[in-house]
């Protein structure tokens, strides 16, 4: 059953009918665990069972999770984790934390929660850390172009003890905040309704001197220059005109954020590129977490190993079952049903790719920012050591066959 036909009998109005008697929280869970068609009736009736399990007690610690423009509607389309971790952590604690959620961007979105995060206004976050390196550019270290050669490199990394090291403890003592799971994709562009008749991409060079919207990442920047892809700034909300009207070719992001932000209508071809990190990840103020007492902090570590796990198996079955990034497509998934064509490139032509923009084959390009992040470190050399770190494993291994490892424990 694909996403939309499992939600299509709950409207927006009756989920604020429901939320506005046991909580946008517990409603929100409730719909997010549901397993088959839900009506009315009884998303009701789960959200009243998920409002009395979570009120059964007083919990000693209620933190608020401000989750950007995410809902149970898209979060089973791109698969964050952040309903599962909130509902996780809640039952592993026995209600002595209890989690607030807000979605929908009602408290931030994308690029302001790891801001209000840090200002102590949320205590979680989740958003892509393309878009919150402007509140953290720690998080840059993530994006240097071809460092991960594809999602099984990603989880490796985030499972890895070496990514205390290279990502989560520098995070933490510059912006405090504590890097808790993320997702893991890989960007690519995604063409507008301009290349609907053309043929389906094969070549980077096909690519050459479109103009495409470029989000706030600034090593992506570097990437799309480098492979003349102009990056221009385009506002969100006139990104889908653009795509629609051929105003820009395309857009750099990954699949599942196509189709869980209502892209898929407007994009005509997604081309993976594969050239750097499309990763949503879950954070926590770092001064909320050290406020817990030690077995509350275990739980909230146990429950990012939790929520971990389930988005690595539950995005990579998402990404053929509902998003539809495969070939030949699944009937019934969102790029079927929006005709957007899957452009998967050659290992040569992504080789082309690699050799005209990475630190590897382009040091000079790069030289600047990584001097700044490996000081922002403490020395190391951030991107030979995350790029060495990932090529200890088989470059053909499947991303849901990464070995989960707790990544504090050595």
């Amino acid at each position: 059953m694909s996403t939309g036909n499992k939600l299509a009998g709950i409207s927006r109005r009756d989920l604020f009918r429901v939320a506005g008697r046991y909580g946008m929280s517990s409603t929100l869970m409730a719909a997010g665990g549901f397993g088959g068609a839900m009506s009315l009736a009884n998303l009701a009736s789960a959200a009243e069972s998920t409002y009395e399990k979570r009120f059964a007690k007083e919990p000693k610690h209620t933190l608020k999770f401000g989750a950007a423009g995410f809902n149970a509607r898209n979060l089973l389309i791109e698969r964050a984790g952040a309903l599962e971790f909130a509902r996780d952590l809640e039952s592993r604690t026995d209600g002595e934390i209890r989690v607030e959620f807000i979605g929908d961007n009602q408290i931030c979105g994308q690029v302001s929660c790891v801001e209000k995060c840090q200002q102590g206004i949320i205590d979680i976050y989740a958003a892509s850390t393309q878009n919150s390196a402007g509140g953290a550019p720690y998080l840059n270290v993530l994006d240097y172009a071809y460092m991960f050669r594809n999602r099984a490199d990603q989880y490796h990394f985030l499972y890895s003890p070496k990514s205390q090291a290279l990502l989560r403890e520098p995070y933490e003592r510059r912006h405090g905040l504590k890097f808790l799971f993320s997702h893991a994709e890989l960007r690519g562009i995604q063409l507008g309704l301009a290349w609907e008749d053309k043929e389906t991409v094969t070549s980077i060079d096909q690519l050459a001197g479109t103009k495409n919207r470029v989000t706030g990442t600034q090593l992506g920047r570097i990437a799309m220059t480098a492979l003349n892809l102009n990056p221009v700034p385009v506002a969100w909300e006139e990104t889908l005109d653009g795509l629609k009207q051929g105003l820009i070719d395309g857009a750099e992001t990954w699949a599942s954020a196509v189709a869980y932000a209502n892209m898929s209508p407007v994009v005509s071809q997604s081309v993976h590129l594969d050239f750097f990190c499309g990763t949503e990840h879950t954070a926590m103020n770092a001064g909320v977490f050290d406020g817990l007492s030690g077995e509350l902090q275990d739980e909230v570590m146990e429950a990012s190993y939790w929520a971990q796990t389930h988005v690595q198996a539950a995005n990579e079955a998402a990404l053929v079952k509902t998003v539809g990034q495969s070939d030949p497509q699944l009937p019934g998934t969102i790029f079927a049903q929006n005709n957007v064509r899957n452009a998967f490139l050659s290992a040569e032509e992504k080789k082309k790719a690699e050799e005209m923009c990475s630190p590897e084959f382009q040091p000079q390009l790069w030289e600047e920012w990584r001097e700044r992040i490996n000081g922002w470190q403490g020395g190391a050399d951030t991107y030979q050591e995350i790029y060495d770190e990932v090529r200890t494993i088989d470059g053909d291994t499947l991303p849901e066959n990464v070995e989960p490892r707790r990544w504090w424990k050595a």
